[in-house]
């Protein structure tokens, strides 16, 4: 009688197994400023090594195209290699038997088509441009550009103040992005290939909770010149305050009762406390930029007087109206926008929605503060109506993952299909289609129905948030280009047309995150600084610690925790707790330095030896 036994992994299995993950780790953290070419040849190499080698496409055709893009390289290649590159990919790619060698042709005649002057950079002149420009990735990830090594070294010593006024340098909100900025900068940290990126908003949140006031850096001297801003949001008060420190007078137009735009009247107290966000805009004010409340443009003042009286105008409005589903029923009792409910929420006008049954379409950040908020007001259940899948959420996955263990329910795959009204003209519910992925798409699965019969989902509140608008009405009138929504500028933010007038942040670009907003006012500012004629620098007079020699072993990641779910979905309270010292002291040890050590010296941040 044959013995049976337990299968179990060899050890060359778990080696590779552990390969594997290591190459991961080390893709997730490859930095910006990679050359494109040379991650053909390393991708490419790799594909080759993977196939059987019984086909004459993959065993030959990729090892010439290895063989070319070396070349390339190398300084040997001419302009006629690019085109024999092209050929054989499309060749590979048309004949070969497995989907290794497709893909690895596929990708080589992709980079031809959409990088090709970097091919043709290394043949002319033997260079690749991006290794000229090597960046730190926090640094280069982070919109705003905030020395992130730096402060993250500060609150390492405990320095918790000189974090703040380095932090301030380049984004006048540090407090605000502790609780709710979007983090880009971990994406590709470095730490990725010990163990995890640090938690670099983490550490903005313990340097904010831990640094007390801190006041704004003095003024340069005035020079006399006005300039008018438009909407008090992130991005109207970061290009004011800016504008203020280089010495201009600058007055901001809200047509709100308060000042913060959609931190304030979007952004729901559990995520960002208000009291958080009045520390951040104090501190702006501190620089002396006046306001002016309950103005709306087009209405209370226009574009015309503003440019009478102001030497120059910043349109910062950003993008405070709703987008609509264009169903039949959609103005009926009972159907709100996501902005307005927030909005009155915010205003301190607080809808009863106990006992009451509630459904909110859409999957972004917005969607998921708008049922959480809806879960607060009392309401019996809550749901997500969204078309995609849960892994297409544009959302954070930890505002999903909070969401749901707050007792919200996900409904995917589901189409908005009609909207069901009663006889007094209220939402009694909704009808959606059922939906099921089908082809990818620019990287994303696309989505068709089913073919089923459309599920109806009962609901007292329908709240749509699928997207948000810009108010353009005026400015159009006014002679601004607009275009599919958005106000249309040169890249400096300047108007061909209107000199003196400049808009920026999500009017312009598009919603967008906090830190894209601040970002795109701090260059704009700029640019309105030198259409003024000066050309003044934001400094900081705040010394950054030298780096530490010990050796960085791997060390979990420190999260922020956060209240029970039962406790915390009873009031507004916020949600997050933050660090203790102990902790952030640990993890900013976990920074591996990248502005001083290797090629970030160099390239990337404060030091430079050119």
């Amino acid at each position: 009688m044959s013995r049976l036994e337990i299968a179990s992994p060899k050890r060359a299995k778990i080696v590779m197994e552990g390969l594997y993950k290591d190459l991961e780790r080390r893709i997730e953290s490859s930095p910006p400023g990679l050359c494109p070419v040379d991650l053909s040849r390393a991708f490419l190499e790799l594909c080759h090594a993977q196939t059987c080698g019984k086909c004459v496409p993959c065993r030959i055709g990729l090892g010439q195209l290895n063989h070319f893009i070396k070349d390339v390289l190398d300084g040997k290649a001419t302009m006629e290699t690019l085109d024999i590159m092209e050929q054989t990919a499309l060749s590979i790619m048309e004949s070969a038997d497995c989907a290794i060698g497709y893909e690895a042709a596929n990708m080589v005649y992709k980079g031809l088509i959409g990088y090709r002057d970097d091919y043709v950079e290394h043949i002319k002149n033997g260079r690749c441009t991006c290794t000229y420009n090597q960046p730190v990735p926090c640094v280069s990830l982070c919109p705003a550009h905030v020395d992130i090594p730096g402060y993250v070294a500060l609150v390492g010593e405990g320095r918790y103040a000189d974090a703040i006024r380095l932090i301030r340098k380049d984004n006048p909100f540090p407090t605000t992005c502790g609780f709710i900025c979007e983090h880009p900068c971990e994406a590709r940290c470095r730490r990725n290939m010990v163990d995890d990126s640090i938690n670099i908003r983490g550490l903005k949140r313990v340097a904010a909770d831990f640094a007390g006031e801190v006041d704004p850096p003095a003024c340069a001297k005035s020079t006399g010149k006005k300039v008018a801003v438009l909407g008090g949001g992130p991005g109207g008060l970061s290009a004011a305050y800016y504008l203020q420190l280089m010495g201009h007078q600058v007055t901001v137009y809200e047509m709100l009762p308060k000042l913060g735009g959609m931190l304030r009247y979007g952004i729901p107290n559990y995520r960002l406390p208000k009291d958080r966000l009045e520390e951040d805009v104090n501190s702006i004010l501190k620089t002396g930029v006046q306001v002016k409340y309950g103005l709306k443009i087009g209405q209370d003042i226009t574009i015309q007087e503003l440019r009478k009286q102001y030497d120059a105008v910043l349109i910062t409005i950003g993008a405070s109206t709703d987008k609509k589903l264009g169903l039949e029923g959609e103005d009926a009792d009972g159907v709100l926008s996501a902005v307005q409910f927030l909005r009155n929420v915010g205003k301190n006008e607080i809808m009863d929605l106990s006992g009451k049954e509630v459904a909110v379409i859409g999957g972004g950040n917005v969607s998921m503060d708008a049922v959480r908020t809806a879960k607060r007001l009392g309401a019996k259940k809550v749901s997500i109506v969204y078309r995609r899948r849960v892994a297409d959420m544009t959302a954070l996955p930890g505002e999903i993952d909070g969401a749901v263990a707050e007792g919200i329910e996900l409904q995917t795959l589901k189409a908005p299909a009609a909207i069901d009204v009663n006889e007094e003209g209220h939402v009694k519910g909704i009808y959606v289609t059922p939906q099921m992925v089908s082809a990818i798409r620019d990287g994303r699965a696309s989505i068709k129905p089913t073919g089923e019969e459309d599920v109806y989902i009962p609901c007292d509140v329908l709240i749509v948030a699928i997207g948000q608008n810009i108010e353009t009405r005026h400015f159009e009138e006014s002679g601004i280009p607009v275009e599919r929504g958005k106000i249309v500028t040169k890249s400096s933010g300047a108007f061909e047309n209107m000199p003196g007038v400049f808009a920026g942040g999500d009017c312009a670009s598009g919603p967008a995150s906090v830190i894209k907003a601040i970002a795109a006012a701090k260059v704009v500012a700029a640019n309105i600084d030198e259409y003024l004629g000066y050309h003044h620098e934001i400094s900081c007079d705040v010394e950054i610690p030298e780096a530490h020699l010990e050796d960085r072993t791997p060390c979990g990641r420190v999260n922020l925790t956060e209240r029970e779910a039962c406790e915390r979905v009873c009031d507004f309270e916020g949600v997050e707790n933050c660090m203790t010292e102990k902790e952030a002291k640990q993890e900013a040890s976990r920074c591996l330095r990248c502005d001083h050590f290797g090629y970030g010296i160099f390239k990337g941040g404060r030091e430079t030896l050119w």
